[in-house]
Protein backbone atom coordinates (compact mmCIF):
# COMPACT_ATOMS: atom_id res chain seq x y z
CA UNK A 1 0.00 0.00 0.00
CA UNK A 2 0.92 3.63 -0.95
CA UNK A 3 -0.48 6.84 -0.65
CA UNK A 4 -0.40 9.41 -3.53
CA UNK A 5 -0.49 13.21 -3.20
CA UNK A 6 -3.29 13.81 -5.72
CA UNK A 7 -5.19 11.64 -8.88
CA UNK A 8 -2.33 12.20 -11.67
CA UNK A 9 0.53 10.97 -9.34
CA UNK A 10 -1.99 7.99 -8.22
CA UNK A 11 -2.19 7.02 -11.84
CA UNK A 12 1.24 7.32 -12.95
CA UNK A 13 2.32 5.34 -9.94
CA UNK A 14 -0.09 2.85 -10.83
CA UNK A 15 0.61 2.59 -14.13
CA UNK A 16 4.45 2.03 -13.77
CA UNK A 17 3.92 -0.61 -11.61
CA UNK A 18 1.66 -2.55 -13.72
CA UNK A 19 3.98 -1.72 -16.92
CA UNK A 20 7.00 -2.79 -15.05
CA UNK A 21 5.51 -6.17 -14.22
CA UNK A 22 6.12 -6.07 -10.49
CA UNK A 23 1.89 -5.77 -9.85
CA UNK A 24 -1.03 -7.90 -11.03
CA UNK A 25 -3.14 -5.06 -10.09
CA UNK A 26 -3.30 -1.89 -8.41
CA UNK A 27 -6.75 -0.89 -6.61
CA UNK A 28 -7.02 3.23 -6.67
CA UNK A 29 -8.93 4.06 -3.91
CA UNK A 30 -10.97 7.26 -3.45
CA UNK A 31 -9.67 9.78 -1.37
CA UNK A 32 -9.19 9.89 1.55
CA UNK A 33 -7.96 12.93 4.47
CA UNK A 34 -4.41 11.73 5.96
CA UNK A 35 -2.79 13.83 9.28
CA UNK A 36 0.38 13.14 10.19
CA UNK A 37 3.38 14.25 11.79
CA UNK A 38 6.24 15.25 9.32
CA UNK A 39 9.43 17.24 10.18
CA UNK A 40 8.21 17.97 13.60
CA UNK A 41 4.50 19.26 12.28
CA UNK A 42 1.21 17.91 12.56
CA UNK A 43 0.06 17.82 9.14
CA UNK A 44 -2.95 17.49 7.10
CA UNK A 45 -3.75 16.11 3.56
CA UNK A 46 -5.82 14.76 1.28
CA UNK A 47 -4.44 11.76 -0.97
CA UNK A 48 -5.04 8.92 -2.80
CA UNK A 49 -3.93 5.26 -1.48
CA UNK A 50 -3.28 2.60 -3.65
CA UNK A 51 -3.64 -1.22 -2.99
CA UNK A 52 -0.94 -2.85 -4.93
CA UNK A 53 -1.08 -6.71 -5.40
CA UNK A 54 2.24 -8.11 -5.57
CA UNK A 55 4.35 -11.42 -4.19
CA UNK A 56 7.21 -10.96 -1.62
CA UNK A 57 9.63 -12.09 -4.13
CA UNK A 58 8.69 -8.64 -6.08
CA UNK A 59 8.62 -6.55 -3.25
CA UNK A 60 12.29 -5.18 -3.77
CA UNK A 61 11.50 -4.40 -7.29
CA UNK A 62 8.26 -2.93 -6.39
CA UNK A 63 9.65 -0.95 -3.72
CA UNK A 64 12.31 0.42 -6.46
CA UNK A 65 9.87 1.44 -8.86
CA UNK A 66 7.48 3.63 -6.03
CA UNK A 67 10.42 5.25 -4.89
CA UNK A 68 11.77 6.28 -8.70
CA UNK A 69 8.00 7.52 -9.21
CA UNK A 70 6.60 8.77 -6.04
CA UNK A 71 7.19 12.84 -5.35
CA UNK A 72 7.35 12.61 -1.53
CA UNK A 73 10.35 12.36 -0.04
CA UNK A 74 9.71 9.20 1.28
CA UNK A 75 6.86 7.58 0.49
CA UNK A 76 4.59 5.30 2.49
CA UNK A 77 5.16 2.04 1.40
CA UNK A 78 4.19 -0.81 3.37
CA UNK A 79 3.20 -4.48 2.47
CA UNK A 80 1.15 -7.04 5.05
CA UNK A 81 1.84 -11.12 5.24
CA UNK A 82 -0.94 -13.20 3.61
CA UNK A 83 -2.75 -15.24 5.88
CA UNK A 84 -4.57 -16.98 3.03
CA UNK A 85 -6.53 -16.84 -0.75
CA UNK A 86 -8.31 -18.45 -3.41
CA UNK A 87 -5.70 -20.30 -4.72
CA UNK A 88 -6.57 -19.58 -8.10
CA UNK A 89 -6.49 -15.88 -7.68
CA UNK A 90 -2.92 -16.23 -6.27
CA UNK A 91 -1.24 -17.99 -8.84
CA UNK A 92 -2.74 -14.84 -10.92
CA UNK A 93 -0.83 -12.56 -8.71
CA UNK A 94 2.53 -14.98 -9.04
CA UNK A 95 1.96 -15.59 -13.13
CA UNK A 96 1.21 -11.97 -13.91
CA UNK A 97 4.14 -10.57 -11.39
CA UNK A 98 6.61 -13.13 -13.83
CA UNK A 99 5.08 -12.07 -16.86
CA UNK A 100 3.74 -15.32 -17.95
CA UNK A 101 0.55 -13.08 -19.35
CA UNK A 102 -1.86 -15.71 -17.70
CA UNK A 103 -5.28 -14.51 -16.62
CA UNK A 104 -8.14 -15.49 -14.13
Amino acid sequence: MTNLPDEASAVRVARAVLEARVAACVNRLAPCQSEYWWQGQLEQAQEWPLLIKTTQRQYAALEAVIRAEHPYDVPELVAWPLAAGLPAYLGWVRDETIGSGARP
